[in-house]
């Protein structure tokens, strides 16, 4: 079999699959309340397996995100958590994925584990946005969490405009913690904020001297973005894809009440357009509607 060596893989879409294919109410989207009934964490375990298993299959290297996409403060105080509960709850993920790296280390090399952040406000809107000074602050509590618990780098999703991306580059800057930062795009192109892509890259870049690792893309379908991957330096600083599986926009996926699968195959083809056009492209996975036969089709894919 064909393998794909000096590749990262990472999981797929974590809240669709619990709340489609496994018919879990996750309150506000947030994964992380699972953590706390034993029975939803060895849930969460074989998710993570499954896709561990791909990749060692693949001889891939694999990206652990912790599912603390909400685990923030303003979403924490929704759904009753304090900041010691959140500081708490942070840690317990990320000592998740460090005994799930522990039990794949023989098989899957290399492997990071990621503290993921998610979005204060709605990762499809802009209607409350921050300063670069006020995320910075707000972000920071969170990023500590990682910081105590022993991440290898923390990595920020859904991210709709470059102020909010900047406060979390220097908060993790603050306390010396690499960091990952991922934008989504409507069907423009365009973050939600109005920016490009482009134009958003080169502003945090130029305000933190090339702090992020990386950049990347999720949720949103490679058409909504592909043609704008244009022969430009900032596009060498994108070495991540999670893509939707579903080609409709932000606003009709918020008015779904059935999941949207895509074109497996079709995803597939555009994971190599995609590789074709980023040749500095590391990390696949996938985001809202896919699961790990996406995964799959796409190594199948991509496998050279």
């Amino acid at each position: 079999m064909k393998t794909l060596n000096n590749i990262l893989l990472t999981d797929s879409g974590l809240e669709t699959t619990l709340i489609f294919n496994h018919n879990l109410e996750l309150p506000h989207f947030a994964a992380f309340v699972l953590l706390n009934h034993p029975q939803y964490k060895n849930l969460l375990d074989q998710y993570f397996r499954q896709h561990l298993k791909l990749a060692q299959k693949f001889k891939t290297g694999f990206v652990l995100e912790s599912v603390t996409w909400r685990a923030n403060s303003d979403w924490g105080y929704k759904l009753g958590y304090d900041n010691a509960e959140l500081d708490a709850i942070n840690q317990l993920a990320i000592h998740q994925l460090k005994l799930l790296k522990r039990d794949f280390k023989k098989d899957v090399f290399p492997i990071y584990i990621s503290g993921c952040i998610g979005p204060r406000s709605d990762g499809y809107q802009t209607t409350s946005t921050m300063s670069v000074a006020e995320a910075k602050e707000y972000h920071q509590n969170q990023i500590g969490s990682f910081k105590k618990a022993g991440v290898d780098f923390a990595s920020a999703f859904t991210l709709n405009y470059s102020a909010e991306g900047q406060g979390i580059v220097l908060a993790a800057k603050k306390q010396n913690l690499p960091v990952v930062i991922s934008f989504t795009v409507e069907t423009d192109g365009k973050l939600p904020g109005g920016e490009t892509l482009g134009d958003a890259i080169k502003k945090i870049d130029k305000e933190t001297r090339n702090y992020p690792l990386y950049y990347m893309i999720n949720c949103a379908h490679p058409t909504h973005f592909v043609n704008h991957l244009t022969q430009e330096e900032w596009t060498d600083r994108i070495r991540g894809i999670l893509a939707n599986a579903s080609c409709k926009s932000h606003a009709e996926l918020d008015q779904s009440t059935e999941l949207d699968s895509g074109d497996k195959t079709e995803l597939a083809s555009w994971y190599k357009t995609i590789q074709q056009k980023l040749p500095n492209l590391l990390v696949y996975g996938g985001c809202c509607g896919t699961d790990i036969s996406h995964i799959e089709n796409i190594c199948q894919k991509i496998a050279v």
